[in-house]
C-alpha cells in the first residue's frame, strides 16, 4: 500500500556561512613577493594562481578564464560579490586583482 505524501522537500537558499576576502584589491604591499610578480610578470602570476587553484597552468592564456577563476574562488569560499564586480575589478585593476587572488589562494591553502 502506498503512503500519501504529507510534505514536500523545501529548497535551501543562500549559504550557511559566508566569509570575506583575506585582503582588499589594493592591499598589494601585504605580500611584497606577490606584488613584484604581479607588477613585472603578471602572466606568470596568473599561471601560478591557476596551478594553485587546481587548474592547468596555461589556463590564463584563454580568454575570460581569469574572470572565471576569480568567480570560482569567490563561490568556493562563499565570499559575497557578483560577476559584474569581478569583471570591473579585472578590467580596471587587473594586476591588483591578480595579486589579491594570489594572496587569497595562498591564505586558503
Amino acid at each position: 500500500m502506498a503512503y500519501p505524501v504529507s510534505s514536500q522537500p523545501q529548497a535551501v537558499q543562500g549559504y550557511a556561512s559566508s566569509s570575506q576576502w583575506h585582503s582588499d584589491v589594493f592591499d598589494c604591499c601585504e605580500d611584497v613577493g606577490i606584488c613584484l610578480c604581479g607588477t613585472f610578470v603578471p602572466c606568470f602570476l596568473a599561471c601560478k594562481i591557476a596551478s594553485d587553484y587546481g587548474e592547468c597552468c596555461c589556463l590564463p592564456f584563454l580568454g575570460g578564464t581569469v574572470l572565471a577563476m576569480r568567480t570560482g574562488i569567490r563561490e568556493r569560499h562563499h565570499i559575497p560579490g557578483s560577476i559584474c564586480n569581478d569583471c570591473v575589478c579585472l578590467t580596471f585593476c587587473g594586476q591588483c586583482t591578480l595579486c589579491q587572488l594570489a594572496r587569497e589562494v595562498k591564505a586558503r591553502n
